[in-house]
């Protein structure tokens, strides 16, 4: 029996990828189980995996003074202890084997339920350690079934999970299909690790890039951001720490062959590779491309920018429902407004007129005020009681003359 369990162990221990220690383990809790249910009690039982001997099991009772003796099943005399072996103290733990010859069906059964339990318990622990590791990395998966909503990819040790959200629009699945597949979310459920995978996340095409380019690999040239539509179009920002080395040149590859494996890749979705830089204004009118931008003022405080283009360009900057303007947006995490050059010079013309025009509105406003002003100063000048006064007094002399 010895022979053949360890054999089966051994086969365990390489097909399942299980530690030995975890499935030895196992299986002096499944004996301990059985033994419980077979028995009524395991609370002083001890399991023993031996190599040569198998599972043995053991009773242990504490050694106690005869006054304190409280259970027999626990407990032994400390006088009865002796005559087993007379070096036995106080306190010591007294061991028999008592290795059931036949455990019986139910309790059987019983153990092989725990181990499988536990076999199970352990694989998913390691499938879980091992992808949660690769969590924002991507792998190559097989397309197992696909639906409308949900694609299950076969991973190996496990299936992952890809919703209609991760999935690229207009992308066709199905089984037998190996693809790259982004690992968006390693989960822990009740059921084993849940492995969410994505072919619509961003990181999908750093990654790619990542993998096709050397240079990205060994840190040379990095990658600062990356803005994508998936299945139509990618904005990816690169800088490199070599002044030698130019860093877009470097992702298109010779003949453009590395950029093309990765556009293959995604379906022939369209790749802008931009140069980062530091200075804003430089950075969206990059970010900007293919359109000609003829100038960039930048708002720090608000973070936007007013970009002016020529008019014929103006379309090719906004882009197709306005798919250009939004990717440069997200690609700088700025807010960039497009305008064209005639309609930047009609906005400035229709400003500067505006001025002019509150310019004379205050200025008849401060000949108004002018005038009143003239008006109380005469009033201030030109006392009414002194007029009052005279008046008087020419008719006193008119008085007089009578």
């Amino acid at each position: 029996m010895n022979h053949e369990f360890m054999e089966a162990l051994d086969e365990l221990v390489v097909d399942r990828g299980v530690d030995r220690d975890i499935l030895i383990d196992t299986i002096e809790q499944a004996v301990l189980t059985a033994y419980k249910k077979n028995f009524g009690s395991a609370q002083n039982v001890r399991v023993e995996f031996d190599k040569e001997n198998g599972i043995r099991v053991f009773s242990q009772r504490t050694i106690v003074d005869e006054s304190d003796l409280y259970d027999a099943f626990l407990e032994i005399d400390i006088e009865d202890a002796r005559k087993i072996n007379p070096n036995y103290e106080l306190g010591d733990i007294i061991e028999n084997e008592v290795t059931p010859k036949d455990f019986g069906r139910i309790a059987a059964q019983t153990a092989k339920q725990v181990v499988v339990q536990r076999i199970r318990e352990a694989e998913r622990e390691i499938v879980y350690n091992e992808f949660i590791e690769k969590e924002n990395e991507i792998v190559t998966g097989e397309v197992a079934r696909a639906n409308k909503n949900v694609v299950h990819v076969n991973l190996g040790r496990i299936e992952g999970v890809m919703t209609q959200s991760e999935q690229i629009p207009q992308e066709f699945y199905k089984a037998g299909q190996k693809m790259k597949f982004f690992i968006l979310e390693v989960k822990k459920t009740n059921k084993g690790p849940q492995i969410v995978v994505s072919r619509s996340h961003p990181g999908l095409v750093k990654r790619l890039f990542e993998e096709e380019v050397p240079e990205i690999y060994e840190g040379i040239v990095q990658i600062k951001s990356v803005a994508r539509e998936a299945g139509s179009r990618t904005k990816m920002a690169v800088r490199s720490i070599d002044e030698k080395i130019d860093p877009i040149g470097a992702c298109v590859g010779p003949k453009g062959l590395r950029v093309k494996n990765i556009v293959d890749e995604l379906g022939d979705e369209k790749i802008d590779i931009i140069k980062y830089d530091e200075d804003p204004a430089a950075f969206i009118s990059a970010s900007l491309s293919p359109s000609k931008v003829v100038k960039v003022d930048v708002n720090e405080a608000e973070k936007s920018a007013l970009v002016i283009v020529p008019d014929y360009q103006l379309s090719l900057a906004i882009g197709k429902e306005g798919q250009n303007a939004r990717l440069a947006a997200k690609l700088t995490n700025w807010k960039i407004d497009i305008k064209s050059e005639s309609q930047a010079e009609e906005e400035m013309l229709a400003a500067a007129n505006k001025k002019e025009e509150v310019l004379s509105e205050n200025v008849e406003d401060v000949d108004k005020l002018d005038e009143a002003m003239d008006f109380e100063d005469i009033n201030e000048v030109v006392d009414t009681d002194e007029i009052d006064e005279v008046q008087e007094n020419e008719i006193d002399d008119d008085n007089l003359d009578d």
